[in-house]
């Protein structure tokens, strides 16, 4: 990248003919005998101003350089905000640097016309812009700029699920929770969308202050692309909190499979895409610890985890767990509060007959989770996060929405209410 355009026997010319210029105003004034001798007139005083201000203007460039953000700006951007742009001229030499004295890396248009950094900012950094540009003349500007990027205190970020690229059962939301409480809910979700190829209408949902969840009426089409966008750069969520995410995010969804417990007959009945594929014997809460009714979502796998009892409050005199097993095998979460629908090697003769757990549904499986044949078995490895599971006929109450990705369990009347949009 060329850094000078004009050389140095140009600007000396330059300024030999403004030198000239003013030494022949001084001439004149000092032959001028019609005024005070004393000294200029203060007419002729404002003329030779004038004439100085001509001279400097023929070498001024017309170039003329915008560095965003404004110089001492805070809180600034760490995505878009740092820009620079020229009028009148193209850009020749754009350095960026932190406060430390760090390059940062960056692009100049190919129309020589503006420049960004190549890479999100950091944020609490100050950061220092230096421009040269020049016009048709060759004739040089500058310009410089310091700003400083927002803090994390006075930023907020959603962390959203599912992951991009991922695929995902036809239950799955889109899950986004704040790790700031938002009082400006409509802005926020202004800066959020949600679009499905099946062109189902999303909507968003508010639990509360830190939680969005947004989904449509009805299941995912099956084989349908979700896309979210995140436009929340910039958006003020809160007093003096600002967002930093600029992020598109796509997910696709699978076949549809809905598994069905029914608490009473002991039986889950696995249906795809209408047809029923399984029918698999379970062992649901016992008396004293229902299972919960309604419309899960598997929102966690795992081949083995612990389950302790103390962790979900059911505890001993002593303050210990009335259980702890530490390798259950086949476990997918349904619940925030610990429901899981996983295999069982320590129960013998329930599946199918008893509701014995503390309100998980059991399958029958085998210690180490190494039998395919096991029914756990197979309904883990043909389910998938975002699956629904829907609990019947337990003497339990439906679960709450919020527990878990289990917003299904609300009406769309219900659902649209909770929408700041």
């Amino acid at each position: 990248m060329e850094k000078r355009v004009m050389t140095d026997s140009k600007r000396r010319k330059g300024l030999m003919a403004a030198s000239a210029l003013l030494g022949g105003v001084l001439v004149l004034s000092a032959c001028d005998d019609g005024g005070d001798k004393g000294g200029p007139s203060p007419e002729s005083s404002k003329s030779q101003a004038a004439d100085v201000d001509k001279a400097a203007a023929q070498e001024t460039s017309e170039a003329q350089i915008t560095i965003s953000p404004k110089n001492g700006a805070t809180n600034a951007s760490i995505n878009n905000a740092a820009k620079v742009a020229v009028a009148k001229g193209k850009l020749t030499a754009v350095t960026m640097t932190t406060a430390a004295g760090d390059s940062v890396k960056g692009t100049l248009a190919a129309d020589g016309t503006s420049w960004q950094p190549d890479a999100q900012l950091e944020r609490s950094t100050t950061y220092k812009i230096s421009a040269t540009a020049e016009d048709s003349k060759g004739r040089e500007a500058h310009e410089n700029s310091s700003f400083t990027t927002v803090s994390p205190d006075k930023s907020f970020i959603g962390n959203f699920t599912p992951e991009d690229g991922s695929t995902v059962g036809v239950g799955m939301p889109v899950s986004i929770n704040f790790n700031k409480p938002i009082t400006d809910t409509k802005a926020v979700q202004d800066g959020i969308k949600v679009t499905s190829s099946s062109g189902q209408q999303v909507v968003g949902h508010w639990f509360n202050s830190q939680r969005l969840d947004l989904r449509p009426e009805d299941y995912w089409q099956a084989g349908s692309t979700v896309t979210l966008k995140l436009s929340l750069d910039g958006v003020e969520g809160s007093d003096g909190v600002y967002g930093v995410q600029q992020k598109t995010v796509t997910f696709k969804v699978g076949r549809n499979q809905v598994s069905t417990v029914d608490a009473k007959t002991h039986m889950m009945t696995v249906t795809r895409d209408g047809k029923t594929v399984k029918t698999i014997p379970i062992s649901a809460g016992s008396p004293d610890n229902p299972t919960y009714n309604g419309q899960m979502v598997i929102s966690e796998k795992y081949k083995e985890t612990r389950m302790d009892g103390s962790t979900v409050g059911f505890t001993d005199d002593d303050g210990k767990g009335e259980y702890d097993i530490k390798d259950v095998p086949h476990a997918m979460r349904l619940s925030t509060s610990g429901t899981f629908i996983h295999g069982n090697y320590w129960g013998k003769g329930i599946f199918g007959s008893a509701n014995t757990s503390h309100g998980c549904v059991g399958l029958a499986d085998v210690k180490g989770a190494g039998d395919a044949d096991q029914p756990a078995a197979w309904f883990y490895n043909n389910s998938m996060i975002g699956d629904i599971v829907i609990v019947k006929n337990s003497p339990d109450k439906t679960i709450q929405p919020s527990n878990g990705l289990n917003g299904w369990n609300m009406s769309w009347s219900e659902w649209t209410a909770g929408s700041a949009a």
